[in-house]
């Protein structure tokens, strides 16, 4: 197998983006009514997807390579087609030119990552040393770059700094799958999934105020903001983890025990959300009932491997009335405001594509069960916009709070250093867990 010509992109340098402090004013109008779709909260949404897709895509694309996996090049290819996403997001920004100048500059240092993975194989440490050397040096050229493209917004010592975590999260991960200690391997996964929308926060805050006109001069970072943004990187995490899960399933891996374990800690990030907004007996509840629907997910897989087509009709089924039970217990805790029929319609087509990328994957037809990956993640994004902005609707006076008037320079940042109410962000992950698809649907319908 040829790394290099396959693994066509492992982009890093933008994925470390971090703001500066001074300029960069986020701080929400008091007279405005709070709204999560303005031009620059679609920014940093649109970043958050493409630069936290890169960095699942790239941790599983290094280990699909290390294993000398048969869907490699389809995972390698699908890594490529986020590249292009994201070229196209910067050329929207700053040009045709800048686009292309940009993905000459992001792909140039891809040949250092399959140098590094080229060398683990071979067990060369001065190949090793050799590649995270380039990488080292790629960042600082590229940091400066990124400064003086900015006007300064963005400090090249911020930005080497970030770009050098990206780069620990994600060697990190491949070092650790290669040990064979997985469940680190999954840990530094979720943490660069987590990083990068951290990053795509500054990155938006700098660009929107670099061209205040072209985002209608609205903010990038604002209470509204970010529930939509705390939103994409559940909703979308969810999404990744349990398609890989299902892959490692039916491959039996040696990493599905830990693949499953992230699912896991997923699931309980999620439980502890509802038992921070309802108490511990509700958490204790959603617990359950979420934990067995991914057990029906199990189900299917299982009866996939053992070809029992009763099982898997089974395991659908079970899907299905859990969908109609969820959706209904959703409508009646919200008091209507989430229609049961709407929600039920939109959890099926989560459902659907999460069992369309696993049965492609078994079949053999990775090109389409990355395809279905792809849409599935991205399908989260639109499922965040219009439940967060159901949620500001009906607590205007929870997303109207003024914001500091100073970005954090380490890129690290969440909603709670800006005063945000977790209370109200975990509201929203309840109401994800049976509006997979119905936002979706109230999103298409507005158009």
């Amino acid at each position: 197998m040829d790394l290099k010509k396959s693994l066509v992109v492992i982009p890093l340098s933008l994925s470390l983006l971090v703001p500066v402090t001074n300029g960069v004013v986020v701080q929400a109008a008091k007279d405005e009514t709070p709204t999560v779709s303005t031009a620059a909260v679609d920014l940093r949404s649109d970043l958050g997807h493409l630069l936290s897709e890169h960095a699942y895509l790239a941790i599983e694309t290094m280990r699909k390579g290390a294993e000398g996996a048969e869907d490699f090049d389809a995972s390698a290819t699908a890594l490529s087609k986020n590249t292009e996403d994201l070229s196209a997001a910067i050329a929207s920004v700053y040009g045709e030119e800048a686009g292309n100048s940009f993905k000459e500059m992001w792909s140039s240092h891809i040949g250092y990552f399959v140098d590094y993975v080229k060398g683990t194989a071979n067990k060369d440490e001065e190949a090793k040393q050799a590649a995270l050397d380039e990488l080292a040096q790629y960042r600082q050229d590229f940091s400066k770059f990124l400064e003086t493209a900015t006007g300064e917004r963005l400090e090249a010592g911020s930005l080497a700094e970030g770009l050098q975590m990206h780069v620990n999260q994600l060697i990190g991960a491949f070092d650790s799958y290669v040990a064979g200690d997985y469940e680190k391997a999954y840990e530094y996964e979720r943490e660069a999934i987590s990083h990068m929308h951290m990053v795509a926060k500054g990155l938006s805050a700098a660009i929107v105020d670099q061209f205040p006109d072209k985002f209608n001069n609205t903010k990038a970072v604002t209470p509204a903001g970010d529930l939509r943004a705390q939103l994409n990187y559940l909703l979308s995490e969810h999404a990744g983890l349990a398609v890989m899960a299902m892959q490692n399933g039916i491959d039996g891996s040696d990493d599905f025990d830990a693949s499953a374990m992230a699912l896991s800690n997923n699931t309980e990030d999620l439980s502890n959300a509802i038992a921070s907004v309802y108490g511990e007996e509700a958490g204790q509840q959603f617990k359950e009932m979420w934990s067995n629907h991914v057990g029906f997910f199990v189900d299917y897989v299982t009866a996939t491997a053992e070809e029992d087509e009763a099982a898997k009709e089974e395991a659908l089924n079970k899907l299905n009335q859990y969908r109609q039970d969820f959706s209904k217990f959703i409508e009646t805790a919200t008091e209507g405001e989430v229609p049961a029929s709407a929600l039920a319609e939109g959890l099926q087509m989560h459902v659907d594509q999460l069992i369309s990328a696993f049965d492609s994957y078994a079949a053999g037809d990775y090109t389409a069960a990355y395809e279905s990956l792809r849409m599935a993640y991205e399908h989260m994004y639109g499922s965040a916009e219009a439940l967060s902005g159901g949620i500001v609707a009906q607590f205007p006076d929870k997303f109207a709070m003024e914001m500091p008037s100073d970005m954090p320079n380490t890129g690290m940042g969440g909603t709670a250093d800006q005063g945000m109410n977790w209370t109200w962000v975990m509201l929203a992950t309840v109401l994800f867990l049976s509006a997979g698809g119905y936002v979706l649907s109230r999103r298409t319908a507005k158009q």
